[in-house]
């Protein structure tokens, strides 16, 4: 049985003009695919079979990455169930030219090995800590996947929820894409990287349209997915701005599937992102003020006031430990 040291597996990109943003920056649904991409390549490899991502805890960018420059994700298994994972996925930056390397951001991905019919498939391979430091790890990651079984278990009645939140806000979008043979990691089901891709590149539609200006990437909060997306099906993607601050805001998206055979539609996730609004000059500039007005926009509101909080808590944490990275 592996120890978590001897599950790492390592991915590298090249940041390529087709990778940025209008900034001249990696666009931040590129990294997010990346991410669930390297994180589905190890949990595959590791389960010896499909596995689709069952939740992210919040993932937080911290330093910019520029065209040009290489990007390396580290993955680990920090625990094995009967039939999910736990993924790591540290995320650096390098500049190729002077050899300087930077932290970009860190994430915690759930992973559930499944068959061809998308059940449950049981995992023969389990963690053995090779040492204490890797007790404590497998012990937080056991405390995490607890943390995450109410949740799961409401999944089914989740799926159902495909009430629209967002129509009672002013400022929203929706559009719509048909899934394709080459939007899966592999197999029939859609690959959740391309999927994190396609809600970043909605929610910054929207988010630009009201700015008016450059916006990055700032954060994406804890996610859970419900129901897989498989080839042939329609997503419908429903995105309204939920908060607004000085120079940020915040896009909710809800991610609706439909088969187009029986009609029957399914609530795939829930996702919250942060934007922040940048300057030529790479500082922050400010956004155009927008005030709540509706019952419904201020109860939207204020839980948004909550993850902003949670974010600033995230933010601090991170810039104690991102050294040790």
């Amino acid at each position: 049985m592996p120890s978590i040291k001897e599950t790492r597996h390592q991915m590298v990109q090249f940041v390529s003009p087709e990778h940025a943003n209008t900034h001249g920056t990696l666009h931040g649904g590129r990294l997010m695919e990346w991410i669930m991409l390297a994180g589905s390549i190890n949990a595959s490899r590791t389960a010896r079979g499909i596995t689709v991502l069952g939740a992210t805890d919040s993932i937080d960018f911290v330093n910019p990455v520029k065209v040009g420059e290489v990007v390396t994700l580290d993955t680990t298994i920090e625990y094995i169930g009967s039939s999910s994972l736990e993924v790591a996925v540290a995320v650096h930056s390098e500049d190729p030219r002077t050899g300087e390397k930077k932290f970009t951001t860190f994430a915690h991905l759930a992973f559930i090995s499944v068959d061809e019919k998308g059940k449950p498939r049981k995992i023969a391979e389990k963690i053995t800590p090779a040492d204490d430091e890797e007790k404590a790890i497998l012990a937080e990651a056991k405390k995490r996947k607890k943390q995450r079984v109410p949740r799961f278990e409401r999944r089914d009645e989740q799926a159902r929820n495909i009430i629209d939140e967002t129509e009672i806000v002013r400022m929203r979008l929706e559009t719509t894409k048909v899934v394709l043979p080459e939007d899966t990691f592999y197999g029939s089901f859609m690959s959740v990287g391309k999927l994190m891709h396609d809600i970043d590149e909605t929610a910054a539609i929207l988010a630009i349209r009201f700015v008016r200006g450059v916006l990055v990437t700032g954060s994406v909060d804890e996610l859970f997915f419900y129901s897989p997306i498989r080839v042939g099906d329609i997503i419908v993607f429903k995105a309204g701005i939920s908060y607004v601050g000085k120079s940020s805001l915040e896009v909710g998206i809800k991610v609706i599937s439909e088969n187009v055979l029986t009609g029957e539609q399914r609530h795939t996730c829930t996702a919250f992102l942060s934007f922040v609004h940048l300057g030529p000059d790479g500082k922050t500039r400010p956004v155009p003020i927008f005030e709540p007005e509706t019952p419904e926009e201020k109860r939207l509101w204020k839980k948004a006031l909550e993850r902003k909080e949670k974010r600033s808590e995230r933010l601090k944490r991170i810039a104690d430990i991102s050294d040790s990275l």
